[in-house]
């Protein structure tokens, strides 16, 4: 029997309905392709220091972004440096040394472990940022700072959460 010519046209028509639907995936791929390239050249703009939870930094409204440098911790209880708790806040506050004993030994440990230092690093010493929290007293962060500078590493950082400068502080500085 022969088949009208509306009943081939439908008979095409539900082939191609009942056949699985092709995705085009080129336009996705441009989308992502773009998307990786802006994510890739964005990223590298800023460099965050890993904090800890127990820390809460002061603000300030300095436009110098941080090094990688040695990180030495101070928290509410504890001293670590690189990862390795060095001592309590309450046995550097009870120390009545100028410098602290177990910090001055892990500064020279990772100074050892950087080996020499270089001709242009004789006079600044080694590099170190320093985050405490913002309620560690002022005499603390002292000799700390001063435990680093006996053992060669004089080139100081304090690690600080960046702010926002309002128009008003923008004006007067």
């Amino acid at each position: 029997m022969k088949q009208s010519l509306r009943a081939k046209r439908m008979a095409k028509h539900h082939r191609r309905l009942n056949q699985v639907p092709k995705l085009n995936l080129v336009s996705l791929m441009d989308i992502f392709t773009i998307l990786v390239f802006f994510l890739l050249v964005n990223s590298g703009d800023v460099e965050v220091l890993q904090t800890d939870k127990s820390i809460k930094l002061p603000a300030s409204v300095s436009d110098q972004l941080p090094e990688d440098n040695l990180v030495v911790l101070v928290s509410a209880t504890d001293v670590i440096v690189g990862g390795r708790s060095v001592g309590s806040i309450a046995a550097l506050t009870a120390d009545t040394a100028d410098q602290f004993a177990p910090l001055t030994e892990e500064l020279k440990y990772q100074a050892q472990k950087a080996g020499p230092l270089k001709a242009d690093q004789q006079i600044t010493g080694r590099p170190v940022t320093i985050m405490a929290d913002q309620k560690v007293p002022y005499h603390l962060l002292k000799k700390i700072m001063a435990t680093c500078a006996g053992a060669e590493y004089r080139d100081i950082s304090l690690a600080v959460t960046q702010k926002e400068v309002s128009a008003d502080e923008a004006g007067e500085g």
